[in-house]
């Protein structure tokens, strides 16, 4: 098992995976797993600290989450953020109760003792709460640190045993001075460098890949998205032109002229590419399918058959390539358990039984905008490695309901007419994805002086770092209103634009 320098025990924190990447851009490789992780899973990561996530439950509750009394013998360095607080103090004698209101939002952070943690911390900065339950009392064995106007056991520390709690989270951005105090903790307590980048990762990555695959073929996936790209660039990096099979499959549910553009762009890197119309079988397997998950998953699962198919004309083929991700991972893994996950991912959790490629996943432990350093790393076109997020299930997820040709047909048009207003604007860059849905919700409409009876297609337009939370992109009206005019203008069936101003959480950044 890869060594990992700080493990994240996640305790379902909206913020968790914020703190692996905070920890990360300051070089120091952090995975998040689920606080049940069991102690013998952690010891062989070697980690040099631990932090605990917060959390919406409470500590108090029978129901509560705990992770394994192992873990504080570790001797380990130990940060607990908001319900990771509320569990070290519970756990050395201290007590939690139920705060008198809900405290959330911006608070100033008083530091009350010298420690390594607010090491080039100012005094007074700001702090972001989020928390129903508080310290009553703090064990003996722990000072305060840090105190704020309303919680007066803000920080806390037992600085002998390196166990530090903030009441507050530090990983979020509104924390003004928080991830100093993550590095802090990372570096001056733990004793972790900063070796952490994709340069590094890239070469590592490079020669697992010649380890894993020896003198076998390679049968890689693409779809022209950023992240089988990747992996397609990483694996031609790694081995010769003859053991790497790149499968271009087209579904019927991409986007306008995408399977062109895919094409040509494997001819520009130079990497031999298979293309294969597949939209009858798609199109076929998905009549009468209105359910999101069991779209995703008759989709996952005839990706993979297409793969098996065109492996057999081929000899020695042993591996298939995916461009998992970890958000991918995290997401299919929630903190309580398989039953409770977000969604399910075409490209997570292995191959089926009867199948006997083995996996090559280079990207599994990186985030996407990790995956984009790693593009510019190999060399890859700016614009390539610019392109937004697009899902492995392609466009039927963004029809709600079930898909036909004439969904597809609204959908390819609006999204494309979309896609070029917000580049004509300058703003394709500045939002980390875009597209349209179709509602398959119809309304009346005036067109000239006809009454119309037409679908409604939401433009959804996010802000993110790495899609595991997002905020709804503050797009200027003109821009928008532009985008109205000209999809209910040029294409025949729609009548209605609206906009989507949900976040993550708890909207998803997909529809489904």
């Amino acid at each position: 098992m890869k060594e990992v320098p700080i493990v994240v025990l996640d305790f379902g924190s909206q913020y968790t995976q914020l703190i692996a990447r905070k920890l990360r851009e300051s070089g120091v490789y952090t995975e998040v797993v689920p606080y049940r992780e069991n102690i013998a899973d952690i010891k062989a990561r070697k980690p040099k600290g631990i932090i605990l996530s917060g959390g919406p439950a409470s500590v108090y509750a029978e129901d509560a989450y705990k992770p394994e009394d192992g873990i504080w013998e570790l001797g380990l360095p130990i940060l607990g953020v908001c319900y990771g607080m509320q569990l070290i103090t519970q756990h050395f004698g201290g007590e939690v109760v139920a705060a008198d209101h809900h405290e959330y939002g911006k608070a100033k952070l008083h530091i009350k003792a010298d420690s390594p943690v607010f090491k080039d911390v100012e005094n007074d900065s700001v702090v972001w709460m989020s928390h129903g339950d508080r310290a009553e009392r703090i064990p003996e064995t722990f000072k305060v640190i840090g105190t704020s106007e309303n919680s007066p056991f803000a920080a806390i520390a037992n600085e002998e045993r390196k166990i530090y709690a903030f009441q507050f989270h530090p990983e979020v951005h509104h924390s003004a001075a928080g991830v100093k105090m993550l590095k802090n903790f990372a570096k001056h307590i733990c004793g972790c460098e900063s070796t952490w980048n994709m340069g590094s990762f890239a070469k590592e990555k490079i020669m697992q890949i010649k380890a894993q695959v020896g003198n076998k073929k390679v049968l890689c996936g693409v779809s022209g998205g950023v992240d089988s790209s990747v992996v397609a660039a990483m694996l031609h990096e790694a081995l010769p032109k003859e053991q790497l099979i790149c499968v271009f499959v087209d579904q019927g549910l991409l986007r306008k002229n995408e399977a062109a553009q895919v094409q040509n762009m494997f001819k520009m890197l130079d990497i031999p590419l298979i293309s294969i119309d597949a939209k009858e079988i798609f199109m076929k397997k998905l009549e009468g399918i209105s359910d999101p998950e069991t779209k995703r998953k008759v989709i996952g699962e005839t990706f993979i058959e297409v793969f098996d198919e065109e492996a057999k004309k081929h000899t020695d083929v042993s591996f298939l390539a995916q461009g998992t991700l970890y958000t991918d991972v995290i997401e299919s893994v929630s903190v309580k358990g398989p039953s409770k996950t977000i969604k399910s991912h075409h490209n997570v959790g292995g191959l089926p039984d009867w199948m006997t490629f083995e996996l090559v996943e280079p990207l599994r432990e990186i985030f996407k905008d990790e995956v984009r350093q790693l593009g510019l790393e190999l060399g890859l076109p700016k614009e390539m490695v610019g392109r937004h997020p697009f899902p492995g299930p392609g466009l039927a997820i963004r029809v709600m309901g079930e898909v036909n040709e004439e969904a597809l047909r609204l959908l390819r048009e609006s999204d494309a007419i979309m896609q070029e207003e917000l580049k004509a604007a300058g703003y394709y860059d500045k939002v980390w994805q875009a597209f349209t849905v179709l509602l398959n919700v119809k309304s009346v409409g005036v067109m000239g002086d006809n009454r119309t009876y037409d679908n409604t297609v939401c433009v959804r337009m996010v802000e993110s770092v790495d899609g595991m939370t997002a905020t709804f992109a503050h797009i200027p009206h003109d821009i928008l209103e532009g985008i109205s005019r000209r999809i209910i203008n040029e294409i025949d069936g729609i009548n209605r634009v609206v906009y989507d101003i949900s976040s993550k959480p708890p909207a998803t950044i997909e529809w489904e």
